[in-house]
């Protein structure tokens, strides 16, 4: 007798309960699966700021959230402005935290002083109901655009627990999967934090993808011996110009594709693109603890007191991407004429 193992329940990385916002914590992943409780928008951008609550699109839900648990504990405008400056400061480079909590900001502060949390909740909803929605539609954008690759690279994490829903790459590397199969998934290690090693493998375990874990640097030699078809990657903010900023290594997986004359396909939601930015020369890059390079899962990797850089993202140039999938379609080639068009496109 056959026995047919039940569907794993999807992947929710934040909701909020009523009262608070729940967080699974994904410094623990894939040990541990542990709930935060967060009911202040310190206690948010607390959870943002140690990479618990991380990816761009869901920084942004999580921290429209925490406007909301902020007001429920104070409804006043004095609250809001405060939740609203916690928030925002807590990750300079991936816009859609600014962009989430500018729009609860403005849901809010239009309201009379004791509709702010209604309005702040469904202000909150909605952007989160947008991104659920993105996510679906950047999955099927994607895996038409690349039908044909069996064997793809990807880079850091960038399923359900970087964006509500299935996520931006992951969700487009799945539903190709789904569409017309996939001989393996090649996961980088994504050094200093292992997000690629601790949370994409976890994911892709749960989704039963083929796939293998490998260190940053073989990605580039295996691109070049012609063992991957297309690279996928995510993005944490997208100038107007069609420049991308990512994780840290993202660059020079995107040299090694054009070498190789093989895709680089980045995906993310519209609510990354940063159309005030006028290039990746603009955008502020993020310098992270220097003892995050000196440590792999608390243990020492080099001398005690070593000086460390430790940059969490770099900039790929819009003219190496093949395209850009979002929710309202794909940007190819990437530039300003198509970005404008993304943006302006009706969903």
């Amino acid at each position: 007798m056959t026995t047919v193992k039940p569907p794993q329940a999807p992947v929710v990385a934040v909701r909020f309960d009523g009262r608070s916002l729940r967080a699974l914590d994904q410094t623990l992943l894939p040990w541990e699966e542990r709930d935060l409780a967060l009911d202040s928008a310190v206690a948010v951008a607390q959870a943002i700021k140690r990479l618990a609550i991380r990816g761009a699109p869901l920084i942004g839900v999580a921290a429209a959230y925490g406007v909301v648990v902020e007001l429920q504990r104070e409804p006043t405008e004095a609250a809001l402005e405060r939740a609203c400056q916690v928030l925002r400061s807590a990750r300079p480079t991936a816009v859609n935290l600014a962009y989430a909590v500018d729009r609860v900001y403005a849901a809010a502060s239009s309201a009379a002083e004791e509709d702010l949390v209604a309005a702040a909740l469904d202000e909150a909803r909605a952007l989160e109901a947008e991104e659920l929605e993105a996510s679906d539609r950047m999955a099927a954008a994607g895996a038409e655009l690349l039908a044909e690759s069996r064997r793809v690279l990807t880079h850091c994490n960038t399923g359900a627990l970087a964006a509500p829903g299935r996520g931006t790459a992951l969700a487009v590397i799945a539903e190709l999967a789904a569409r017309h199969g996939l001989e393996t998934v090649l996961a980088t290690e994504s050094r200093p934090l292992l997000q690629g090693a601790r949370l994409t493998v976890w994911e892709l375990r749960r989704l039963e993808l083929p796939h293998a874990l490998i260190v940053d640097s073989a990605a580039a030699g295996l691109i070049a011996a012609g063992e991957v078809d297309a690279v996928v990657v995510g993005c944490d903010r997208v100038a107007a110009n069609g420049d991308v900023a990512n994780k840290v290594g993202t660059y020079g997986l995107a040299l090694a594709a054009r070498e190789a004359g093989i895709p680089f396909v980045v995906a993310g939601p519209t609510s990354t693109v940063d159309p005030r930015c006028p290039s990746g020369s603009e955008i502020r890059i993020e310098e992270r603890d220097p003892g995050e390079v000196r440590l792999a899962l608390s243990a020492e990797v080099t001398i005690a007191g070593t000086s460390c850089r430790n940059p969490a993202f770099d900039v790929t140039p819009a003219r190496m991407i093949t395209g850009l999938v979002t929710e309202r379609g794909v940007a190819r080639p990437v530039d300003g004429s198509t970005i404008r068009e993304i943006l302006t496109a009706r969903r």
